[in-house]
């Protein structure tokens, strides 16, 4: 087994870990205080191929693999959060849909833009009644005179308030649970279609986290996402590579708390010594560094079945991925907030933002719960 990155993968790492301490890092304070989208970042994003990394180069993508991805949003995330999830949300759920289940036409009219970072897209499964069970759908979509007319609302959708593009799930046929849902493509601007209200957070503050709002939507009747039905095994399909995502996020995270903690323990002095040298902060600074690395390889694993071969042995490793990273990056961004005492409290140091920004990977793409009812249904053949 070679754990050694590919050339292309080592290229990735090193120009998203530039960016990430060019760019991203000097400005998170700011996007986390003001809450604006950062366009800029965006923008720059598209130019370096991040918004399209695993799609193929005739859709403008830049052809790269699952692990590439991966390293991409961990690094982005290690400079900030927010610019982590919004490249791996418009990455996997957005385009993901698309490309695995679309018509060619629908991947030369959405995927050639959404891949350059021109478009920016969304997924809305979450409903106000739907969230961990998607059965619990009540937006609706009927087919009216060659039309499919959606009506509802979806919530907490990331990227939502900047969408060109919603891969939306609603109910095509009532009373016969998942394999009544289907998948819609939806434009902004699409009459009926609006931004509602917009989520103040605790943490990932510049993500754009909104209401979508379907009042008589009317879509053309190609906007249907494959088949009528295929709603719910679509939805499960995108999740895993988003849930990888996530995982890469949360990462992110954890490192940023160690290098930041591991920095401040060597240069604070206490007792006439720094810090690193108590035993008790080396340990948290031990425990820290096994758990990130751990998480990382377990990413690498679950990206890698991504790739191709057994879709529900690449679920069971993405939410594996997802459940250790998230609940790691918790434990890990708690113990620098410790290390650095009363001074993580505060918001002259980046700990707290990185304990904000890191309780929401326990919670998006399946919370930790559902993540250990997806392993134990595969572990124990119950699916």
């Amino acid at each position: 087994m070679d754990f050694r990155l590919t050339e292309e993968q080592e290229m990735v790492r090193e120009m998203c870990r530039k960016f990430a301490d060019n760019e991203l890092k000097p400005r998170a304070e700011h996007y986390d205080r003001t809450h604006e989208f950062p366009w800029e970042h965006v923008k720059k994003l598209g130019e370096m191929g991040m918004m399209g990394v695993v799609y193929p180069e005739e859709y403008n993508g830049s052809g790269m693999d699952y692990i590439c991805y991966a390293i991409a949003v961990e690094e982005l995330s290690r400079g900030d959060a927010t610019a982590g999830i919004i490249v791996s949300a418009h990455n996997s759920l957005c385009l993901s849909p698309i490309y695995y289940f679309g018509t060619e036409g629908q991947k030369k009219k959405f995927l050639s833009k959404l891949t350059t970072g021109e478009w920016m897209g969304c997924f809305g499964i979450t409903e106000p009644d739907a969230g961990s069970d998607a059965a619990g759908t009540k937006t609706t979509a009927e087919l009216k005179n060659g039309k499919w007319v959606l009506n509802g609302s979806k919530n907490f959708i990331t990227n939502g308030g900047v969408a060109d593009v919603a891969v939306i799930m609603a109910i095509t046929e009532k009373g016969i649970g998942h394999k009544g849902l289907s998948m819609f493509i939806v434009e902004k601007g699409t009459p009926g279609f609006s931004v509602g209200k917009v989520e103040d957070k605790l943490g990932i503050c510049a993500s754009s986290t909104t209401e979508l709002v379907f009042d008589n939507c009317e879509l053309p009747e190609e906007n249907l996402l494959g088949n009528k039905g295929d709603g719910f095994k679509i939805a499960m399909h995108t999740l895993d590579g988003g849930r990888v995502g996530v995982a890469s996020q949360a990462l992110g995270i954890a490192q940023a708390a160690l290098d930041e903690a591991a920095k401040y323990a060597l240069e604070r002095v206490q007792f006439g010594k720094p810090i690193s040298k108590q035993q008790a902060i080396q340990w948290m600074i031990a425990d820290m560094a096994t758990e990130i690395e751990a998480a990382r390889l377990l990413i690498y694993q679950a990206a890698e079945k991504l790739q191709g071969g057994d879709r529900r042995i690449a679920s069971k490793y993405a939410a594996m991925a997802k459940l250790y990273a998230s609940e790691a990056s918790h434990r890990a961004t708690h113990k620098a907030i410790q290390i650095f005492g009363g001074y993580g409290f505060i918001k002259d140091y980046p700990v707290e933002r990185f304990y904000r920004d890191s309780r929401i990977t326990e919670i998006y793409e399946g919370t930790s719960e559902v993540q250990r009812m997806v392993i134990a249904s595969n572990v124990l053949g119950q699916y």
